[in-house]
């Protein structure tokens, strides 16, 4: 999801409770070493994870991050810390996500549809 700072989360989720958790997948240590617009993704969640795999060297991730260990199964060895972000940017971000939601659940029930509208928007 790209979020209003043009930066493209991994998966950016939203919690029961309203909250958001944002997801930052690293294949692998150049991954993180080369990407650092990981930081700008703190304003946009209530909570911040790296998930990894069972050879990352974990010590490098920030402590103030949450961690999961993806193999063959995924295991949640950190909890983030929780980071509230503001009421306006939360609901600018719900409606955003509703949004994107909707979008992709009519592409899966209506592909020719979708691609209908999308035409027709940039059309205008």
């Amino acid at each position: 999801m790209r979020l209003e700072n043009s930066r493209r989360v991994d998966i950016l989720a939203l919690r029961p409770d309203g909250s958001f958790v944002c997801i930052e997948v690293k294949s692998g240590l150049a991954d993180f070493q080369a990407d650092r617009k990981w930081h700008h993704y703190r304003d946009y969640a209530d909570a911040l994870y790296f998930a990894v795999d069972a050879e990352f060297p974990q010590h490098l991730l920030p402590e103030d991050c949450g961690l999961i260990v993806a193999w063959e199964t995924a295991d949640l060895l950190r909890i983030a810390p929780e980071h509230k972000m503001s009421a306006p940017r939360r609901r600018v971000l719900t409606q955003r996500f509703a949004r994107l939601a909707a979008m992709r659940l009519q592409a899966l029930e209506d592909p020719a549809g979708m691609i209908e509208m999308q035409q027709a928007l940039r059309a205008e």
